[in-house]
């Protein structure tokens, strides 16, 4: 199965732009599995963490182009490679768990990440969408049915 964000439609010359998001299945945060399995190419990515009722609480909403969703994934879920105490912890005590979906399109990244942010913490929301469309709209495809504890 493939993977990725496409152009559902567009409507109008910016107006509005619906995106289908394809995630990749959940995968458990390893860093040979990671090295194996995940492309290097740019794309968007969610990292979560498992407390300790089993539910799943996402820890990050990101988007990478030069480095690739292999190296920014590793590089933001192995513990060896970071220098804050506090994410080294919490890398270290509990099981991490990540999904992406791979584009080549800067511009819907962009897009994309700047209407998970807005919709799960519009309280930082740091990023931009690219300023092409009024309204964005997605769509998931989820292969695991992911349901998260905010």
């Amino acid at each position: 199965m493939e993977y990725g964000i496409t152009t559902l439609k567009k409507r109008g010359e910016n107006q509005d732009i619906y995106y289908y998001v394809n995630w990749s299945p959940l995968s458990k945060a390893d860093r040979w599995e990671i090295n194996a399995k995940v492309p290097s190419v740019a794309g968007i990515f969610e990292i979560y963490w498992m407390d300790d009722t089993k539910h799943l609480r996402l820890y990050n909403v990101g988007q990478t182009h030069y480095g690739g969703l292999r190296s920014e994934l590793r590089r933001l879920t192995d513990p060896e490679l970071t220098d804050d105490r506090e994410v080294r912890k919490l890398l270290e005590d509990k099981e991490i768990w990540f999904r992406y979906a791979p584009t080549h399109s800067i511009g819907d990244m962009a897009d994309v990440v700047w209407f998970f942010m807005n919709t799960y913490f519009p309280e930082k929301t740091i990023v931009e969408h690219s300023g092409r469309y009024r309204n964005i709209f997605i769509k998931e495809s989820e292969p695991d049915k992911l349901i998260w504890v905010p």
